[in-house]
This record gives C-alpha cells, structure tokens and sequence, in this order.
C-alpha cells in the first residue's frame, strides 16, 4: 500500500472532481507513430514488457531522457492522475483538470527492469519539490508515479523508501511524488510527441538533485 496520508494531502492540492472541466468524450487524434524508433505508441504489450506511467515535470525532457533509456520500447506523453475526459493541453495547463503531464513508458523486461527506469525517473528530477518542478509551477509539474499493475506497487514503494534516505542525508526535504494505481491515460496532442527530437533546441527543464539512487 501506498502511503494514504501523503495521497490525500497531494490531493488535496489539486482540483477537486466536482469542479474539474468535464472535457470531452472524442480522443485526442495522433498519428500515433514514435518520431524516433518508427514504434507503435498505442501498442499492445507484449508477454516480455511492462508498463508505468512517470510524471517528472515538463514532459518534453522527460520524455527524451526516457526514450533514450537502454531498454524502452516505446514512450508517449500525455495527461494522468485528474478527471478531465481527454484534456487538452490548454486545459491541464489552466490547473482546472487535475491532471498531471507524464510520460508513457513501455520496457522490455528482458532488456531492463522497472528498478532501472525507477533510476533514472529518481535521479532527472526533483521529487521533493511539491507542485512545481524548477521553474516549472502548477499541479501539472508535480512528480508522479501511476503503476499499471499491482506488482510494480511494492517496487515503487522500496524505490521511493531507499532513495528518500539519499535525499535526507543530502539536505533535501520529503518525497512529494503522487504514487497511485491508475487505469487512465490521455495522450496529449501531436505537437508534443518526442518534441525535443522535432525541435532539437527546444525548451528542457529537467534537473535532477544529484543524489544517486542505488538498485
């Protein structure tokens, strides 16, 4: 189990449901091919990988750090974690979704394991920021980590553990990243996909603390 406590305080940040923008029931249309690997990123999973969805901030470096990760298949990015039907960007920047922009992360098991992704989500970020990521502020920015599968949610949780030590003796503060299970993804508009390969000099965030998580 996660911990109850500091989900209801992270949602308690956030928009409530009942005053949410309702959205929309039509899908946000892509073409839906990686501008880097020619992958399908609406592919089903095959019997060798997993899946989990990671929220480090503005998704654009995120999503470059983790397309380059030995070992994932394919990446997206999209919203999670709020209640708005199929979100625009717009809309999740407004605050008024819930949602937050993250990284669709599919993995070869064979190749890699979610420790190792885990790694690299720990390490290019700064989980214990709250809702902003460096410069980056609102609830979409916050550090988030949504499982797909009961049995990564006790490998989140001793990643979390070990790595919140790390920072401790380093002088940062708590771990504010959102952990939940979640069934729920939107993908974000074309434009977004891979964007720092389309736009080589676009604008990239992510900035880790420095403290090295172990695995």
């Amino acid at each position: 189990m996660f911990n109850q406590s500091k989900l209801q305080a992270i949602k308690a940040a956030i928009v409530p449901q009942n005053e949410a923008l309702p959205g929309r029931n039509e899908e946000m249309k892509i073409t839906a091919v990686h501008a880097v690997n020619n992958q399908d990123m609406k592919k089903s999973l095959q019997a060798n990988e997993e899946r989990i969805i990671l929220g480090m901030g503005c998704f654009w470096g995120a999503e470059r750090k983790l397309w380059n990760t030995p070992g994932v298949t394919v990446t997206s990015v999209g919203y999670a974690g709020g209640y708005t039907l199929n979100p625009t960007y717009e809309e999740v920047c407004s605050g008024a979704t819930g949602h937050a922009e993250v990284v669709n992360v599919i993995f070869d098991r064979d190749l890699t394991s979610l420790d190792a992704v885990l790694k690299v989500f720990w390490e290019n970020h700064n989980p214990a920021e709250g809702m902003k990521q460096g410069n980056d502020i609102g609830t979409q920015y916050r550090s988030a980590i949504y499982t797909t599968d009961e049995s990564q949610q006790e490998v989140v949780e001793k990643s979390l553990n070990a790595y919140q030590k790390g920072l401790v003796e380093s002088g940062y503060g708590e771990i504010t990243t959102e952990c939940a299970m979640i069934d729920t993804y939107y993908f974000a508009e074309e434009y977004h996909q891979q964007y720092l390969h389309k736009n080589v000099n676009g604008y990239c965030g992510l900035k880790g603390t420095g403290v090295t998580c172990s695995i």
